[in-house]
C-alpha cells in the first residue's frame, strides 16, 4: 500500500491537465480534447486487480452516471506483462460486464501519461474544472474517507468536490492523500519522482 503523500512531483491547483492520446476499451482513441464539452473531468489512475481500486469502482460508476456534465475517465498504467490481470483485454471484459461503467477506460501502456500526471497509486484521482476550454486542476486526492478496501465510507468527499466544481466554485478543502497499491512500473521505467 502506498499513499499520494509519498510523491514529490505533483500537479498544483490551477495547473492544466497534461494531454494524452490513449486507446479506450470501446475501440476509440481518446485525447483530452474529446472531453471539452464537459464542465468537469475526473481522471483516475486505476487498475483491474488492486483491492483499493476495486473498492472504488461502484463510486466512480455512480459519479459517471449522476452527472451529465462530468466526465469520469479511468486510466490503467500498470505493467500488464508482470500483472496479467491488468491487461487491456481484462479492462475490456470489466467494461463489457458492467463492473466498470465510466465515460472512458483507457490504457496507458507506455506509462508516459501516469508519469506526466505524477500518479503514484491506484486509485489516484485528479479532478479538473473546465476553464474556457482548458482543464485546470481543482482537487487531487481521495474519493471518500474509506481508506481500506473493506471499510464503508462515511463521507463521499469527491461527490461534494464535483458538485462544487460544477457550480463554478473553487474547492477549498485541502488535498487528502489517496491510498492504494503502487502503480506497477515497468523495470527501468520508473519516473524521477518515484521514491517509494
Amino acid at each position: 500500500m502506498v499513499s499520494l503523500d509519498t510523491a514529490d512531483h505533483r500537479l498544483s491547483r490551477g495547473d492544466a491537465a497534461p494531454d494524452f492520446e490513449l486507446p479506450g476499451t470501446d475501440g476509440t482513441t481518446y485525447t483530452l480534447e474529446d472531453f471539452d464539452d464537459y464542465d468537469a473531468l475526473l481522471v483516475v489512475f486505476t487498475c483491474n486487480h488492486c483491492p483499493y481500486a476495486k473498492a472504488k469502482f461502484a463510486e466512480l460508476n455512480y459519479l459517471a452516471g449522476e452527472h451529465d456534465d462530468l466526465a469520469v475517465v479511468g486510466i490503467s498504467s500498470n505493467d500488464a506483462e508482470e500483472y496479467p490481470d491488468d491487461s487491456f483485454e481484462r479492462m475490456q471484459e470489466l467494461v463489457e460486464e458492467g463492473t466498470i461503467d465510466y465515460d472512458a477506460y483507457l490504457y496507458d501502456e507506455s506509462q508516459d501519461v501516469a508519469a506526466a500526471y505524477g500518479a503514484v497509486c491506484t486509485p489516484d484521482p485528479f479532478l479538473f474544472a473546465n476553464d474556457a476550454g482548458t482543464f485546470r486542476l481543482a482537487y487531487h486526492g481521495r474519493i471518500d474517507d474509506a481508506l481500506n478496501p473493506d471499510d464503508d465510507p462515511s463521507e463521499y468527499e469527491m461527490r461534494e468536490y464535483v458538485e462544487t466544481v460544477l457550480a463554478g466554485e473553487s474547492v477549498e478543502a485541502e488535498d487528502k492523500p489517496s491510498r492504494g497499491c503502487s502503480i506497477k512500473w515497468k523495470a527501468g521505467n520508473e519516473p524521477d519522482y518515484w521514491n517509494v
